[in-house]
């Protein structure tokens, strides 16, 4: 049977859509055409003011010239060349701009092609490590309550948010998880890191305990959970987590994808709570979120005990087609400029008293039980429906699009994190309408 049947252009039954209710959304599709700085433009022609940088990617705002040229020319000039036994000059000169760029300690960069494969990434590597050193039982990994991590296996497997991992079988063996910081009753509206909660870095010893630290390979968190509801370190956590893996021999790993490049006023998190991991993953804002891609850093510890043996023999047997692509090194480079050039993370950080001010003028308004903020980050929290947990937080999703302002909702929490390139009257209007979508909720 011939397949001949060519579906309309506005057909929407062919893509299944990620982490999306599809069918509601082709009931009533919701389309962004194109974009400019801190606004999409929408397929009814309306502008729709960016609260989330896309998904915690677009640090530099959209349509940014030096990346679009940059992808441009090099579309032009090479467009793929292979990483697997050859190279070509802007991987290298992108690897080297994001050392510089990070905390000091961070001296290798493996790139990939995504938050989640950075996550696979440090996971494999940091299992290698303690092999590679003679200490192959150490095997085990640690998450966290709440965490997200990508969507492979690995990812899904330390990391905590129930929906994300109940429908996928039993996932990886060896795996325990440290319990969340979320302590509403002691830390609502708090602003900044909360007080109460260090002590959950303790819960590490514990695990430690009753596995024994010559099975655990690392430990996993991010710094400031994203995904899960903007969750914050209280003050102190992470202290306490990197003195215990230290004192353990447990690499530790901060997932970065969404802190990194600025977000919290600092290039990453490590250096705004001055704690320095052993890997870090990152993507997103590594390509202002045009192209995929993402990197693990890491110290040259780690990384020089691969670096052992004949030469000529493969030291670490992973990799993806598409790691330090051309055109992906490209926009990377051009990204890293831009932040540079126009001084964002410093703006960011200037910023952040205004946008902490401005959320939690929130406080009192209908249905609101926390507010949370860091950087250039935001987290609203409303009380659930009762027996239809999620639905009021959609419903607000849902009206603010409609006012002009996109938000992300996960649970019943709103989240945003608007590109840093937001002006005051930008946060005003953002925090405004939804002010107004608050107060018509049911």
């Amino acid at each position: 049977m011939a397949l001949d049947r060519k579906p309309a252009p506005n057909d929407l039954s062919a893509f299944w859509m990620p982490f999306t209710a599809n069918r509601q959304f082709k009931k009533a599709p919701r389309m962004l055409v194109s974009a400019d700085r801190m606004h999409y433009r929408t397929s009814d022609g309306r502008d729709v003011l960016d609260g989330t940088a896309g998904l915690w990617c677009c640090n530099a705002g959209h349509n940014r010239p030096k990346i679009v040229e940059a992808i441009r020319q090099q579309a032009g000039e090479l467009d793929y060349a292979p990483a697997f036994q050859m190279g070509h000059p802007k991987a290298f000169e992108l690897a080297n701009a994001v050392r510089d760029m990070a905390p000091a300690g961070m001296e290798h960069v493996f790139f990939t092609n995504s938050g989640s494969e950075s996550v696979e990434t440090a996971l494999k590597i940091a299992i290698a490590y303690h092999r590679a050193r003679g200490e192959g039982s150490r095997t085990r990994l640690i998450g966290r309550e709440r965490g997200y991590h990508g969507v492979n296996f690995g990812g899904i497997s330390v990391g905590g948010i129930v929906n994300n991992r109940k429908v996928f079988g039993s996932l990886l063996n060896g795996v325990d998880h440290l319990p969340h910081t979320h302590l509403p009753e002691q830390n609502a509206f708090t602003r900044g890191q909360p007080e109460h909660g260090a002590h959950l870095a303790d819960e590490l010893e514990d695990i430690v305990a009753l596995h024994g630290a010559e099975t655990i390979a690392a430990v996993i968190v991010e710094p400031m959970a994203g995904s899960t509801g903007v969750l914050l370190p209280p003050k102190g956590y992470l202290e306490r987590l990197r003195e215990i893996c230290t004192k353990h021999g447990i690499l530790l790993i901060f997932d970065e994808v969404i802190t990194g490049f600025g977000r919290l006023g600092s290039a990453f998190a490590a250096d705004h709570f001055g704690v320095l991991p052993d890997l870090m993953t990152t993507a997103k804002g590594l390509t202002n979120g045009v192209i995929p891609m993402g990197a693990v850093l890491t110290t040259p510890a780690i990384h020089d005990a691969f670096m052992q043996g004949p030469e000529h023999l493969i030291e670490l047997f992973h990799g993806y087609t598409y790691s330090g692509s051309p055109i992906a090194s490209a926009a990377g480079l051009a990204t890293l400029e831009t932040y540079r050039e126009e001084g964002l993370f410093e703006r960011a950080a200037e910023m952040a008293p205004y946008w902490e001010d401005a959320l939690h003028s929130l406080k009192g308004t209908r249905h609101v039980i926390d507010i949370r903020n860091m950087g250039l980050i935001g987290a609203i929290e409303l009380e659930p429906i009762a027996g239809a947990p999620t639905k009021r937080a959609f419903s607000a999703f849902l009206k603010a699009y409609d006012k002009g302002i996109m938000i992300r909702t996960t649970g019943d929490i709103i989240a945003m994190s608007p590109p840093l390139i937001i002006e005051k009257d930008h946060i005003d209007q953002l925090i405004g309408t939804l002010r107004e979508v608050l107060q018509g909720l049911d």
